[in-house]
């Protein structure tokens, strides 16, 4: 990451889609400690535990949590073998190997303790059958061959004293997935020998997994040769392909073929080559953990976005979320386990409803931390809403609960590490989060309250697409005109009356405004009628709408009856509704839907507006200069002595 750091500020500048070109260095984002130790300790913690009751773990479990009676929070793994000497690990975007010399660090005494091996047979053992490792950047494969092989040189004896290096180690199973193909089609399609059964129908298959693996340095991980079929499978062709497939990456010069025990090692650590990678990629794991890159589908390449919409379709708006569903394929069916850290925002968002009701009924969602933004300490990232997420790629039963805990409040990676160990547990049903709005996901307990949206409509405003030309504020020109109409914005603090301060240039909707190439015209359902604004960043902060021209820069919500109007009012205004607003939306910017998918309570919303407005809101007025409701007088004005000038 630091070696990248130029290049990733070059490609930002440049504001160019992303590549096979520029995903390295736009996409690396280094692990904090806490996240990987906490997923660890509540994946191989875990499973220690239920395997060794009693018997103290020969590594500290610090961010395990366990619930009253001692069980793993994230659940007992029986899927999981009894004995470590068949585990398989993967981290698919290993970069330099951090999860994968955390997972050492822990496997290794272990199976020390667990199967009575020496320090030497532990390390061996472990690098030989446990960790595996895939990586676009052929830098950083070096970095983790390293990293790793230090981590094992560097482990200690009996006597206390390191292992050292040892030509006999085995090299640790960490391959690059983004290499180039040398070679051509015909290439390839030449290895099968013209008089083969369904000769043709094979070098087809040759081409078709040829044209995947020249995608090699854009796709990484999401390489997957049985996608290559575009629907059909080859049928029993396939295992045969696969063989051909074997001998084709073996031909490509990118490959490092272990000549001798000498040179070995220095073939290590160049990039291993796509052979390795298919076969780690053919592989199923008990295991899959990794920090998925972070990409929005609008700065993703042509390429990206049509090999995620026809492969990952419910989850192609963030490559983060294409990584997952591969995560889940590449673990094993019925126990594999994926943790993942990733974007929070698609819990809740509208355009990942899909993606949320095909895994809150297709796998068992174990343990779910909320982070929150400033969980990396590297400033760039300080606003990034993160999760941590487990995962078993199994059904839940209809009982199943969701346990997760929130350490989004702190607001620094420090006090988010002590969060973790120490925050509350929640329990939910997995299932009943289907019945959410949106199947948003949520650590609260399901509401039966009806919401918001049973009793009013939310709308979006209008963009002007060049607010120099079309806005301007109040007291700059004579009002009112046939051309400027009042243009209520957004407020930054709760308030009856505010945001009434600019102006647009309307000319009753067929003047330039009308044409303007950049201006969207949205909320005319909501123009003349009487409602409410919620600023959608930060605090939600409030105030009344009498039926003027809105921004976009708030949302304003209108009463399906009058008769709701002072209810939702004391809701809007109340400490109340931001609560359980954040509840199913912590980005930073709330959804327009958002705003009225919270439960209400009318009857008790409307006891409180009762005794606050006996006689109603009172009468629109400011004493606030700057806004169109402003009386003129200055003895009661925000600003008298300007007022009077």
């Amino acid at each position: 990451q630091f070696w990248q750091a130029k290049r990733k500020d070059e490609v930002n500048a440049s504001e160019v889609k992303i590549g096979a070109d520029e995903l390295p260095a736009v996409t690396q984002l280094f692990t904090e400690p806490y996240m990987v130790e906490f997923l660890l300790h509540n994946s191989l913690g875990a499973w220690w535990v239920t395997r060794h009751p009693g018997k103290a773990c020969p590594v500290p479990l610090t961010y395990l949590r366990t619930l009253d009676d001692g069980t793993p929070a994230a659940g007992k793994f029986e899927g999981w073998p009894d004995e470590l000497s068949t585990f398989k690990l993967l981290d698919p975007c290993c970069g330099s190997g951090h999860f994968l010399v955390a997972a050492f660090l822990l496997l290794v005494p272990m199976r020390m303790a667990d199967e009575g091996l020496s320090a030497r047979e532990a390390v061996d053992a472990v690098l030989r059958e446990n960790l595996h490792g895939l990586e676009i950047d052929p830098r950083c494969v070096e970095i983790a061959v390293f990293a790793l092989a230090l981590a094992a040189w560097r482990f200690p004896d009996e006597a206390s004293s390191p292992l050292g290096v040892r030509p006999e180690m085995p090299v640790p199973s960490i391959a690059c997935c983004g290499l180039k193909v040398a070679a051509r089609p015909e290439d390839w399609e030449a290895l099968l020998p013209d008089d083969a059964p369904n000769a043709a129908h094979l070098r087809e298959g040759l081409s078709r997994l040829h044209e995947t693996f020249v995608q090699a340095p854009l796709l990484g991980s999401l390489l997957d040769p049985s996608k290559a079929n575009r629907g059909d499978l080859f049928a029993a062709d396939y295992r045969l392909l696969a063989n051909l497939l074997g001998q084709a990456l073996a031909s490509e010069h990118q490959i490092p073929l272990f000549r001798d025990e000498e040179d070995r090692w220095e073939l290590a650590l160049s990039a291993q080559g796509l052979m390795e990678a298919a076969r780690l990629l053919d592989a199923r794991y008990h295991l899959v953990i990794t920090n998925v890159p972070y990409l929005t589908r609008g700065k993703q390449s042509e390429a990206i976005k049509k090999y995620c919409e026809d492969h990952y379709p419910q989850a192609k708006n963030d490559l983060a979320n294409v990584l997952l569903e591969r995560c889940l394929e590449l673990a094993t069916v019925g126990c594999g386990v994926t943790q993942v850290v990733m974007p929070q925002n698609w819990l809740f968002l509208t355009s990942y409803k899909k993606q949320r009701e095909s895994l809150l009924k297709g796998v068992s969602w174990n343990l779910l931390a909320r982070l929150g933004m400033a969980a990396f300490k590297i400033m760039d990232w300080w606003a990034f809403n993160v999760i941590l997420l487990t995962q078993t790629r199994a059904t839940a039963p209809a009982t199943f609960l969701l346990r997760g805990l929130d350490a989004s409040v702190p607001r620094t990676a420090q006090e988010k590490a002590d969060a973790l160990r120490i925050v509350d547990l929640v329990e939910v049903n997995q299932k009943g989060q289907l019945e959410n709005p949106d199947s948003r996901i949520g650590l609260e307990s399901l509401s039966r309250i009806p919401l918001l949206e049973n009793y009013a409509d939310s709308f979006e405003g209008l963009t002007t697409g060049d607010a120099p030309q079309f806005i301007r504020k109040l007291w700059e020109l004579s009002l009112p005109n046939s051309l400027w109409s009042f243009f209520i914005g957004s407020v930054d603090e709760t308030a009856m009356y505010g945001g009434r301060d600019e102006i647009l240039l309307w000319e009753n909707g067929e003047g330039r405004i009308a044409k303007f190439p950049g201006s969207f015209i949205k909320g005319l359902q909501a123009w003349g009628k009487r409602g409410f604004r919620v600023t959608q960043m930060r605090n939600l902060c409030a105030t009344t709408y009498g039926g003027e021209l809105f921004n976009k820069n708030a949302g304003t919500i209108v009463p399906q009856k009058n008769e709701y109007q002072l209810a939702i009012w004391a809701f809007l205004a109340s400490d109340d509704y931001v609560n359980e607003v954040r509840k199913v939306d912590q980005k930073l910017n709330v959804t327009i839907g958002t705003l009225v998918k919270v439960p209400f309570d009318i009857v008790h919303w409307q006891q409180v507006a009762a005794e606050r407005y006996p006689n109603g809101l009172p009468r629109p007025y400011s004493e606030d200069p700057t806004q169109w409701l402003f009386h003129g007088h200055p003895q009661p004005a925000t600003d008298p002595l300007q007022v009077a000038v």
